[in-house]
């Protein structure tokens, strides 16, 4: 079996990536507190403990969907919406 690569890499849309995984599956990754501050999700100014984590669900085309702080209530919410949760790294 060879692995014949031809041309330039091709890099998926959005949309590309939406259709091969399915419209019902999203993605659960640790978001800082920073990084939600700076979307305007939390205030900035806000006091979060330094240990606080936060857990966004995103959509195949990478749309913040939903922010929690706990992780397993994350997949919860999600499987009541009926997606399909995965883990992000």
């Amino acid at each position: 079996m060879t692995n014949e690569h031809r041309g330039p890499p091709h890099e998926l849309s959005a949309d590309e990536v939406a259709r091969l995984i399915g419209a019902n599956t999203v993605y659960v990754r640790e978001v800082a507190a920073e990084e939600l501050k700076g979307a305007g999700v939390i205030p900035v100014d806000a006091p979060i403990p330094a240990k606080q984590k936060f857990f966004a669900l995103h959509a195949a085309d990478g749309r913040r969907v939903a922010v929690l702080d706990n992780r397993d209530l994350a997949f919860v919410a999600a499987r009541e919406h009926e997606l399909e949760p995965v883990s992000v790294h």
